[in-house]
């Protein structure tokens, strides 16, 4: 009997898991009819928290808006906790407006004569503590470290003197034992020598009472702010989890940073050469071990991940692991190097695996094999003719995001489709099991989104579709 159970076990994890039921769930930013686009209302990054209960986006405008889970609340636990609990939630992830705040104003470098944008780049969230919420945001520049947190409201009260003790303003009340004062001069004169303050003062002087409410309000407050450490444009972010270092990355150095230290950060990544006319690659992304504090992994713009180790040396320009992909012989053209370029790297939670993006596919890797990704994803394999064409207008230099599951079983990244949308935040809800995971993504530059089964023997390959009608 014990022998069956374990056998149909095995062959239920043998077996790949059942493609997801998609369900449309909620739109941020619609649109009424005939609205034109605003350039500073464009989403440029997205980012849920770890418990997928907060949401941060950040546009082009420098400013970042949060948003709060809701669906949970109402029967008063978190949903790792109603999953705990077998509680059957069969409802769609709700998020509602939490605050917004402004991250980044637009500068000018008067030494380089370069104007800052204030888009928002990227955003990541911080350890929570006491309550409070923590993120990093980045526009080209300057990073700045974020404290949301709710604090109630305070109010000046009554003054704190007897009303009948008072008349008007600032007029003693007639009594046997005041001696009515004479009327005041500018600048604290006196009409005549004769006056004189009251035995035991004046019992009328009127000063507010500040009390706290039990209204709260939620706050924003800028904690640090790390500048001047980058020449180039910042194009990653990433946490440790030590959770008080993390890193930012351009396309030659990455710099090490503590949370608590802005005005230091110590360069561990150098790949600019003595002559910039020897420059062959650059830095596309970097991403932090999700368990290792002491690993992580930067990709290039020649395709290769290189997975370096901070034990061995205080600058890691020799790598611990290269990951690269052989070319077939006979295979390259002119658009090899340009679509090889990696864009987007993400570690899958367990930090086993490592999924990339290039113009053309996803590709995801085994940290322990460095002879080859374990699986290759073409997303959008149909453009392949028309790499011409897309040089000539640019849009083989377009970079797409990518991003994993948290069972670690699917991948999902952007694709081209003819109408571009830009403005739309699109939370969608994923069925499967009786579980529910909510994923993201930004229409911009595609309104495509591509989901992959990545589990052996899965076939499963999901195209969605964000319209210019986000309700269709």
């Amino acid at each position: 009997m014990n022998g069956g159970d374990e056998g149909a076990e095995s062959a239920a994890q043998a077996s790949p898991p059942q493609p997801l039921e998609w369900k449309f769930s909620q739109v941020f930013g619609e649109r009424t009819a005939g609205e034109e686009v605003q350039e500073v209302d464009i989403i440029s990054a997205i980012e849920f928290d770890k418990t997928g209960d907060h949401l941060a986006t950040g546009d082009r405008g420098g400013r970042v808006v949060l948003f709060e889970r809701t669906d949970t609340k109402d029967h008063g636990g978190s949903r790792r906790d109603l999953e705990r609990m077998d509680y059957s939630t069969s409802r769609h992830p709700e998020f509602r407006y939490k605050t917004e705040f402004q991250s980044h104003e637009p500068e000018f470098d008067y030494l380089k004569s370069l104007e800052i944008e204030e888009k928002i780049n990227k955003i990541r969230w911080c350890q929570t503590a006491n309550g409070a919420l923590f993120l990093l945001s980045t526009n080209d520049k300057t990073i700045k470290f974020w404290k949301v947190q709710e604090k109630k409201v305070k109010k000046i009260a009554d003054m704190n003197v007897d009303p009948s003790k008072a008349v008007g303003n600032g007029n003693v009340a007639s009594s046997s034992n005041n001696v009515s004062p004479k009327p005041y001069l500018a600048n604290g004169g006196s009409p005549s020598k004769e006056f004189s303050f009251p035995p035991g003062g004046i019992p009328s002087l009127r000063l507010p009472t500040v009390v706290t409410s039990n209204e709260t309000s939620l706050v924003a407050r800028c904690r640090r702010v790390y500048a001047h450490a980058h020449d180039y444009h910042i194009n990653s972010i990433s946490n440790n989890s030590d959770g008080e270092t993390f890193i930012s990355a351009d396309d030659l150095r990455i710099n090490l940073w503590n949370l608590e230290i802005s005005n230091q950060s110590f360069n561990i990544v150098d790949v600019k050469p003595a002559n910039m006319e020897d420059l062959t690659e650059v830095i596309t992304s970097a991403e932090f071990h999700p368990t290792h504090c002491n690993m992580l992994a930067y990709s290039s713009s020649k395709g290769s991940i290189r997975l370096i180790d901070l034990r061995q040396s205080a600058l890691c320009d020799s790598h611990a692991i290269l990951f690269e992909e052989q070319e077939a012989p006979g295979s390259r053209s002119f658009f090899t190097e340009i679509i090889a370029s990696i864009s987007d790297i993400k570690f899958a939670k367990d930090g086993r695996h490592i999924l990339s993006r290039d113009y053309m596919t996803l590709k995801l890797w085994d940290i322990n094999m460095d002879s080859g990704p374990v699986a290759t994803f073409q997303v959008h394999e149909y453009l392949r003719p028309k790499l011409c064409d897309l040089y000539e207008n640019d849009s083989i230099f377009d970079k797409f995001e990518c991003c994993l599951s948290g069972d670690g079983l699917r991948v999902a990244t952007g694709s081209y489709r003819s109408v571009f949308v830009h403005l739309f935040i699109v939370i969608l809800s994923l069925k499967t099991s009786g579980m529910q995971l909510n994923i993201s993504f930004i229409c911009c530059p595609s309104n495509l989104f591509r989901v992959f089964g990545c589990a052996p023997g899965s076939t499963e390959a999901t195209t969605l579709e964000a319209s210019k009608n986000p309700m269709r």
